[in-house]
């Protein structure tokens, strides 16, 4: 928790045998939450650079290709390109101070 900052977001790859998943944390107010590394919309990945998940202001998580904005802690999208629409969450919690997948 502590390379997470508060605003602040990250990615990171879980791998299954051969299988590759992306995703990505967000931690607002003291809260976490994991969402798939996707983007309803278009199926890209949010970030164009690395980590860079959240709007310049941290209100908000931005895809870097279509500038769609969601909402950090439900990932639905309340501006851009498919409004309404909502980022396929990754379920999270914290357990000593680690996050984990649940």
């Amino acid at each position: 928790m502590d390379s997470l900052a508060d605003p602040g977001a990250r990615n990171f790859v879980l791998q299954i045998e051969e299988a590759f998943f992306h995703g990505f944390l967000v931690r607002k107010d003291g809260q976490v939450h994991g969402f798939v590394d996707r983007c309803p919309h278009a199926g890209l990945p949010l970030a164009r650079v690395l980590d860079q998940y959240l709007t310049p202001d941290k209100q908000h998580l931005v895809c870097g290709w279509h500038g769609a904005l969601f909402r950090p802690d439900d990932g639905k999208c309340v501006g851009g390109p498919c409004n309404g629409a909502s980022l396929t969450p990754w379920p999270v919690k914290v357990e000593d101070g680690m996050v984990v997948t649940t």
